[in-house]
């Protein structure tokens, strides 16, 4: 039986060892709150005392680390889409692709990933020389505070968009505030924590990042739409009677390569392979937006 919350806490880590990082962030954040809140409403009570009352209710660690591991069960079904059946073709493996939620959710998380990073580095950026800057006067201090404070909310509600967005299991609950130290010792603890650094990392990272990821879908998005429109452009190009078939100053070869392609045929063969790269840019960013998913939880989780 655990004589103190730290014990509690303590044991229920051990119990969850192996488990997701973020499955064990929420479910101290919950004991903790939960306990230190049926202490505050029984101040006659020692902390053991009130363990011994509690325990009967909220649960031993081994039984409450039971709990969430029954409950990330039924998590991470929600968040992975269906496995596919074992005999699918791998034709309908490669276009199936167009009917998977998660690619379409890292499709708009990377795209917009720019807008987001632009957000993060401007931010950190600018709080880190801002901290610096004030560190000489009376304010520094609480500036800084603050600062690194909203990095922490920035981390917590960007898990909330990668785990809804990118189906990667992300905390719900930030990490539980220290109420045994002293102010002091929390604004060391929140400067010395890793976290708090990996964070900003994270932040500063999200802009050659976003850079990449919306000019790699732009430009992949721009080629492929582009080659799936040769049908209608050849249409349209024939009820207005353009001649797009002219080779002026080419040689006979190249010519008339530049002949077919511009014809029904040219048109026909552009869109299937317009629609053949479409569907493996889902292919692409589904499986970045898991890789990124992943960068992201090694940064922002707090680790058991």
């Amino acid at each position: 039986m655990p004589r103190t919350i730290a014990d509690y806490l303590k044991q229920l880590r051990a119990a969850l060892r192996g488990a997701d990082p973020a499955l064990i962030q929420d479910a101290l954040y919950d004991a903790e709150e939960h306990l230190r809140a049926e202490l505050a409403e029984q101040p006659n009570r020692s902390e053991a005392e009130m363990l011994e009352h509690v325990v009967g209710s909220y649960g031993a660690p081994e039984e409450v680390a039971e709990i969430y591991r029954d409950q990330e069960i039924k998590i991470q079904r929600a968040l992975r889409p269906p496995p596919p059946p074992r005999r699918r073709s791998w034709a309908g493996g490669f276009f199936g692709v167009i009917a998977d939620p998660r690619a379409w959710g890292a499709l708009f998380y990377l795209l917009f990933g720019l807008v987001t990073g632009i957000a993060y580095f401007t931010w950190v950026v600018a709080g880190l020389s801002m901290s610096l800057g004030f560190s000489v006067l009376i304010i520094g201090l609480p500036f800084t505070v603050l600062f690194f404070g909203s990095v922490r909310s920035f981390a917590l509600l960007e898990g909330r968009l990668i785990e809804a967005l990118l189906g990667v299991r992300m905390p719900r609950r930030p990490p539980y505030p220290s109420t045994h130290m002293s102010l002091f010792q929390r604004i060391g603890a929140m400067f010395t924590d890793p976290r708090s650094w990996s964070s900003m990392l994270y932040g500063l990272l999200q802009l050659p990042l976003g850079i990449f990821y919306f000019t790699l879908i732009v430009t992949w998005l721009a080629v492929s739409l582009s080659f799936i429109a040769a049908p209608v452009l050849k249409l349209v190009a024939a009820l207005g009677h353009w001649d797009v078939g002219t080779c002026t100053g080419l040689s006979d070869g190249l010519c008339s390569g530049i002949e077919w392609l511009s014809g029904w045929g040219g048109a026909a063969v552009l869109c299937v392979l317009g629609l053949l790269l479409f569907f493996a840019l889902l292919h692409v960013v589904r499986g970045l937006g898991q890789l990124h998913g992943q960068l992201a939880k090694h940064l922002l989780v707090l680790r058991a």
